[in-house]
């Protein structure tokens, strides 16, 4: 590593930085090694967080950020797809009805937005966590066939990386969870998080800048790397998460512009290029 590594002392060919969460910055309650370095070393470049996990609410985020050893970030910065849901149905239509089916995060996203009606919900909402189950099954469906209830699925992702009761784990992630809405009413969701541009958008208007002068840090070419792409934002992969660094990549996922190990790898590269 090289001794300044503050990249917001070199010019780069980017002026702010958006980053995903889980399988860049940690794994459940542990940093990944060089993360906490990282950020630091973006401290003074404008930088969001866009996740497609809608587990938690930003607050709860930012308080764990900060519990394991990073600067806490300021809350607002950080776009979930739980938020984002929220928020583009509360345009579609203002005090939404909904019946949701996810962690406690989407409950609280959404109560901000609209409120909860089992009988007559506008929305039938598959987020990820634990809750669903045969009878929560049974409610969305018959929404959606009895009260022609839309169904939105809150990110795409079929399994996500996690830690579940002190391991690590693949667990399911919305896009598995809402299958059995989409098998029973032949229906298809509408669905909100990464790669559909809608986190970014939010995330560069927070930032009050434009695609073209962006970075996007992820772990999976199949959300982050492609969605970012889509709207022009430069790429970088990090093998912290989702593929190993000896992995190969599908050959019908998108490549990045960088495809590092790590950030600490990431951050060489990028002092490289200023340096060249």
């Amino acid at each position: 590593m090289a001794q300044n590594n503050d990249l917001s002392t070199v010019e780069l060919p980017f002026s702010a930085i958006l980053l995903d969460m889980d399988g860049v910055l940690f794994h459940g309650m542990n940093p990944i090694d060089g993360a906490i370095e990282f950020m630091q070393s973006i401290e003074n470049i404008p930088h969001a967080f866009v996740t497609n996990n809608p587990i938690k609410l930003p607050k709860s985020m930012a308080d764990k950020m900060a519990e394991i050893g990073f600067k806490r970030p300021d809350e607002k910065l950080i776009i979930t797809s739980g938020e984002a849901t929220a928020a583009w149905l509360a345009k579609q239509k203002p005090n939404f009805k909904y019946y949701a089916i996810g962690a406690g995060g989407l409950h609280k996203s959404l109560q901000k937005q609209g409120h909860e009606d089992k009988e007559n919900a506008d929305y039938v909402i598959v987020g990820e966590g634990e809750g669903i189950d045969y009878a929560s099954i049974t409610t969305g469906i018959n929404l959606m066939i009895k009260q022609d209830a839309q169904l939105i699925c809150t990110n795409p992702d079929t399994s996500v990386d996690a830690f579940y009761r002190g391991k690590r784990a693949i667990l399911a992630g919305a896009g598995a969870l809402v299958a059995p809405f989409i098998v029973a009413t032949g229906k298809q969701p509408i669905t909100i998080g990464k790669p559909k541009p809608l986190l970014y958008e939010i995330a560069l208007q927070t930032l009050q800048t434009e695609a073209n002068n962006c970075l996007m840090i992820g772990d999976r070419p199949d959300t982050d790397i492609i969605g970012a792409q889509q709207l022009g934002i430069q790429t970088a992969l990090v093998r912290t998460g989702r593929f190993r660094p000896d992995e190969k990549l599908p050959d019908q996922m998108p490549k990045p512009d960088w495809d590092v190990e790590n950030l600490a790898q990431l951050t060489k590269h990028l002092l490289c290029l200023s340096n060249a």
